[in-house]
């Protein structure tokens, strides 16, 4: 049975530079790159305004989403950046949606 999907490759048209890391550290203690590469994404940014005692802080986030499984060859995806815009951003949470038939409908990445 064929799935529709849910991120449609025609509306992923901004460029974005992905590297996603594993969890563990190479010898000399730096991150490990298990995936790069420049694909295109349907973006969207988003403001969280978090008011403290002290002060009032804004937050930008925004999130990336793909058509289809950005990296087949790893389950998840655990974090890592992105270049988008020219400016770089942290890979705060990441989902790849499946099909009950458990193939991936679309790759999300929560930015920070």
């Amino acid at each position: 049975m064929h799935f529709p999907s849910l991120v449609l490759p025609q509306f992923c048209k901004t460029p974005i530079y992905v590297v996603v890391q594993s969890e563990g550290v190479s010898k000399d203690g730096e991150p490990i790159k298990e995936f790069e590469a420049d694909l295109f994404c349907n973006y969207q940014d988003k403001v969280v305004t978090v008011l403290t005692d002290q002060q009032k802080i804004v937050k930008l986030t925004g999130s990336a989403l793909f058509n289809g499984d950005i990296a087949p060859n790893l389950a998840t995806l655990s974090g890592g950046s992105v270049i988008i815009h020219g400016v770089e951003r942290k890979i705060a949470d990441t989902r790849k949606s499946r099909n009950p038939d458990g193939s991936v409908n679309y790759t999300y990445l929560g930015l920070e």
